[in-house]
């Protein structure tokens, strides 16, 4: 009962908070000289892992990467789609791409310097290309593997030069990168954090807890996982372009892990928190709904919560057993455990509504057909029973909040239905993203989320599933199941070199693909879920983005 009078309270937040509240009637100049200054207090259950930009793939920490560094180009810092729209950053404009679209030439805008005081320069570009492939990046095989020279690069990452593919020019200030083929996706790839430039002399290994310097308005102070990720004014930033990096308003920004989502409810309430990352736990919802809802923000996402069954450990390296559990799966459930249908709506496939190549479309349900109705106990116990795979052993490792802990309880209730002696171990958020990716950890069945890169079938589709993506004994293999069709996966690539000519045409031919998947089942969709921004009474100037979600470097402080 209390969710839903949460779910009744919360709509109001949702009808005036799902678009930017940012000012405008005085000019940027003004609006810094009134609200320059203070402390931004961010708290989270946990922390996200390492902060090396071009490995950390984690939707908490993609979201702080663009206050702190830049790449050639980037996504605009603005409201609503207008945050999906590529802008130039340390480039000085978008090239025409030339020699048949497979050739780029960026010009490198001049004067930038490092968060250390050393200037950015071509063989900064260069390198930082090179480090991608070097330190076998989450993305090096799906995004970047078009470059020229990439194939070498993924054969013996060590000895990567990208020769050939990007070349720099100190004299001119230029860097052109060659690709094997026209890529429609190229310069949305080149716009996300993965893609950022690095100094030349920073080491072809994870960072950890060691920041990087960058080149946006801000640098990571200092970093302790158990504790606290520090951000603090750039004293070597000059705002260049305020679409593509403006200067932010806060001097710092504190980032406080440790506290679980109820008392990060309290913390924002009482005034010792601004925001809190992790979702409000359902059983608080009617209460910040209510008391609280000129501080609640509510925005749709381009995501989804899935269940990725690893395709290569029993029982699920049986697709019988892969497609019994999506059969089985209440996805009305689900959407009441993260908070209702004001925040979330069940899903039964990969790519989310509203998305390029996405059509209605489930064959998971009661009466299969466009959308999910109810699930089939029936269905789905008679193909265990054809597996044989009923009594195994089964864990869902979930992250340790709330509600992860929620829907992987929910998963161990379904599995214990279907004749499994299933568990759920729930592991701190700062490692759950990569334990579930190394193979050498042997998990069965995990529960994530997924929030898109850019706009486009293949950053669900080629990223989540492609062979490219797999890597055994890595914790950047961010295709959890393990799944490799070398079918579909030329699917996929003809999709994208069809969509260089006839996008509509490619995706059709996406929308087929993502049922194809789905047939072989190697995740179950749950549901696509809202953001919720619980921000506390001293923040000002919310703008939500639709790439990254709450920019903050365009809040203040009171």
């Amino acid at each position: 009962m209390t969710t839903r009078i949460g779910r009744a309270a919360l709509i109001g937040a949702a009808l005036l908070s799902t678009t930017s509240i940012a000012a405008s009637a005085q000019t940027r100049e003004e609006l810094m000289e009134q609200h320059r200054g203070g402390t931004l207090r961010l708290v989270a259950s946990a922390a996200g892992g390492t902060i090396d930009p071009q490995i950390n793939y984690t939707a908490q920490y993609w979201q702080v990467m663009q206050l702190v560094y830049d790449g050639l180009l980037t996504f605009k810092k603005a409201a609503g789609e207008e945050g999906g729209v590529v802008v130039p950053d340390l480039a000085t404009e978008i090239p025409e791409p030339t020699n048949d679209g497979k050739t780029y030439v960026f010009q490198l805008r001049d004067g930038i310097k490092f968060s250390d005081g050393t200037d950015v320069g071509v063989d900064d570009v260069v390198a930082s290309f090179q480090r991608i492939f070097k330190i076998s990046g989450p993305t090096s095989g799906t995004f970047y593997n078009g470059i020229v020279g990439a194939d070498a690069c993924l054969a013996s990452p060590a000895d990567c030069t990208l020769e050939g593919g990007v070349v720099g020019d100190e004299a001119a200030r230029t860097v052109t990168i060659n690709l094997v083929a026209p890529d429609p996706e190229f310069l949305l790839k080149i716009s996300v954090p993965h893609a950022v430039i690095l100094p030349a002399e920073t080491p072809a290994t994870d960072a950890g807890v060691n920041p990087i310097p960058g080149t946006g308005p801000y640098y990571f102070e200092s970093y302790n996982p158990n504790e606290s990720l520090v951000m603090a004014r750039n004293p070597n930033f000059q705002e260049w372009s305020q679409d593509a990096q403006p200067d932010g308003y806060v001097d710092r920004i504190e980032y406080g892990f440790g506290l679980t989502d109820e008392a990060q409810v309290t913390a924002v309430q009482n005034g010792q928190a601004d925001w809190m990352f992790d979702q409000p736990p359902a059983d608080r919802l009617n209460e910040i709904g209510t008391q609280y809802a000129e501080q609640v923000h509510v925005n749709p996402l381009t995501a989804f919560w899935y269940a990725p069954m690893n395709t290569n450990l029993p029982p699920f390296d049986d697709v019988r057993v892969r497609q019994a559990v999506n059969y089985a799966i209440d996805r009305a459930a689900l959407v009441q455990v993260f908070g209702g249908p004001v925040l979330a709506q069940p899903v039964c496939q990969i790519l989310p509504p509203g998305f390029p190549g996405h059509e209605d479309s489930c064959i998971y349900t009661q009466s299969p057909g466009t959308t999910w109705t109810a699930p089939d106990m029936d269905k789905a116990r008679a193909l265990v029973e054809e597996s044989g795979t009923a009594g195994q052993d089964v864990t869902i490792v979930v992250e340790d909040t709330t509600v992860s802990r929620g829907v992987g309880t929910y998963l161990q209730s379904v599995l214990t239905d279907l004749g499994y002696n299933a568990s759920v171990n729930a592991i701190s958020s700062n490692i759950q993203f990569t334990y579930i990716q190394n193979t050498n950890n042997n998990v069965q069945i995990s529960v994530s989320q997924w929030y898109q890169d850019y706009p486009a079938a293949s950053n669900f589709l080629n990223v989540l599933l492609s062979c490219a993506s797999f890597h055994p004994g890595s914790d950047a293999s961010i295709n959890i199941a393990g799944y490799c069709n070398e079918e579909l996966d030329a699917r996929m690539q003809a999709a994208m070199e069809l969509a260089v000519t006839d996008p509509e045409a490619a995706n059709a031919e996406w929308a087929k693909i993502d049922q194809a998947f789905m047939e072989e089942a190697p995740m179950a969709p749950l549901f696509t879920p809202k953001a919720i921004d619980f921000l506390s009474t001293r923040v000002g100037n919310y703008v939500f983005s639709n790439q990254y979600k709450w920019v903050m470097s365009e809040a203040w402080v009171q």
